[in-house]
């Protein structure tokens, strides 16, 4: 894109106000223009009288380049501007180089001329400068619902089996009653002093105890409706197939392969560096003067899929323990524990990502792996 007819425009976002700097062409200082946070009209009419205005100075139409950062506006911003033929590019914040000699100021200003520093910089040619998030569509972004839906049912589900534990805990109780057996479970416990439970502890015991059922309804009806519309996919479905091949690998279940087929394989990658990076778990390098080493992950990326890696890699274990990968782990751990073992099993599931992707893209079985048949989880 030529640079000296484009207007830049960035838009710090919040939820009270957005703040829009924008450079017209030839001009170094920057126009801020402040709307109410939502006013999406009044951002293109914003807009719209800002490429006039430089059209008019150019004598030439001037193309428009719009930015802001991923946040809690999610996406809706960039396909309304990419609809309306603004050029519209979202920062992903972390990556932002930034100025380490002192404390910085942070205002929603500075912020703001900042971002257009950066985009004219990145559309200038330097791809160092920060790193653009690429867009999902409207239908993969819908499709990552379950799961992510699942995993937060899972968290609270955790989070009351442990209230009730902890308020057992305060009575000396350990453990907590079945879910099945619950009223004469109750009824049978006593404190560690010899009482039987006081009534206001049963009453919020009882209304924990309907929560976590719920709950449990609410994480069965999800995956009874993942699993029903996995059945009435078409065939042709891609991420349909990524996901039923992952499924017949012994060891991934239903929720593992919905993870990485929703969140990593329906990405295109150019080379196995490009998918651990998105992972986040490569090792960064460290180089000065004679010393030469590798250090810890990034741990940059999507976390959501390098936690379940490094779940995955623990299962492959157990449930793949004749693969080439497992017999390199056993070698190179042996019977070693701690720290090293952390740090091996991170290797290993560096590896087993790039598998399972040569797996679903080139249908290419990783070496030593038992497949099952059906696809019913295991995991």
């Amino acid at each position: 894109m030529p640079t000296k007819n484009i207007v830049y425009v960035a838009i710090e976002l919040s939820v009270s106000s957005w703040l829009v700097a924008a450079r017209l062409p030839g001009v170094e200082k920057s126009r801020l223009h402040r709307l109410e946070g939502g006013d999406a009209a009044g951002l293109l009419r914003a807009i719209a009288d800002l490429r006039s205005t430089a059209s008019a100075k150019l004598g030439s139409v001037a193309e428009v380049a719009c930015c802001f950062e991923a946040g809690r506006d999610g996406f809706w911003l960039y396909r309304l501007l990419t609809a309306h033929g603004i050029a519209t590019y979202v920062l992903e914040p972390t990556s932002i180089l930034v100025n380490r000699r002192a404390k910085r100021a942070k205002t929603d200003r500075l912020d703001a001329e900042g971002m257009l520093r950066v985009l004219a910089t990145w559309l200038a040619g330097d791809r160092q400068v920060c790193s653009m998030v690429r867009v999902p569509t409207p239908d993969e972004e819908d499709a990552k619902r379950p799961h992510r839906e699942r995993e937060q049912l899972v968290h609270d589900r955790q989070r009351i089996e442990n209230r009730i534990e902890a308020l057992l805990f305060t009575q000396g109780i350990r453990g907590r009653p079945s879910l099945r057996s619950w009223e004469r479970d109750l009824a049978a416990l006593r404190t560690g002093d010899g009482r039987a439970l006081p009534p206001l502890l049963r009453a919020e015991l009882d209304r924990l105890r309907r929560r976590l059922v719920l709950i449990q309804e609410l994480i069965r009806e999800l995956e009874d409706d993942r699993a029903q519309a996995l059945e009435e996919a078409e065939v042709a479905d891609k991420m349909v197939g990524k996901i039923t091949a992952l499924q017949r690998i012994r060891g991934i279940g239903e929720n593992f392969a919905a993870v990485l087929a929703r969140e990593v394989f329906y990405r295109t990658f150019d080379n196995r560096r490009q998918l651990a990076s998105y992972v986040g778990i490569t090792p960064m390098p460290y180089q000065s003067g004679g010393m030469d080493r590798d250090r810890s992950i990034s741990r940059a990326g999507n976390p959501r899929a390098r936690t379940t890696m490094i779940q995955l890699a623990w299962l492959w274990l157990r449930y793949q323990p004749d693969s080439v990968l497992a017999v390199w782990f056993r070698e190179r751990v042996g019977l070693l524990q701690g720290r090293t073992r952390r740090i091996a099993i991170v290797a290993m599931a560096r590896k087993l990502l790039i598998a399972l992707w040569r797996y679903v893209e080139t249908g290419v079985v990783p070496d030593g792996i038992t497949l099952r048949a059906d696809s019913v989880a295991t995991a």
